[in-house]
């Protein structure tokens, strides 16, 4: 479904009406201040997503109760989803954010390649 069939729709989905309010009642600019002292600074290895795009990451997956495998399936898959963390797919690549999600596992989730 492209951009334009999609704004012309007669339903606003549950999932996509939720996320908007999410959107509007979360102080998002308050959080990433208060995450960024943890966050790595890409000194070393892979650069680092957007800390804001990986924080609504890291929400939608305990909101929607996703695995890791689960939000990236669903990002790729859910319009509404992709809108909310604000990513364009034809110039980003996504895959690969999950180490991130969860820093001090110590082995027990999935390891990305």
């Amino acid at each position: 479904m492209s951009q334009s069939e999609y704004s012309h729709r007669k339903r606003v989905p549950k999932r996509e009406n939720f996320l908007q309010q999410m959107n509007r009642i979360i102080p998002w600019k308050r959080w990433v201040a208060m995450i960024s002292p943890f966050y790595p600074e890409g000194k070393r290895g892979r650069p680092p997503k957007e800390m804001e795009c990986m924080l609504r990451m890291y929400l939608m997956q305990a909101w929607f109760n996703l695995s890791d495998e689960g939000i990236e399936d669903a990002i790729y898959d859910s319009y509404s989803m992709k809108n909310f963390l604000g990513i364009d797919f034809r110039k980003q690549h996504w895959r690969g954010c999950w180490k991130w999600l969860h820093p001090y596992d110590h082995g027990h989730s999935r390891k990305c390649p």
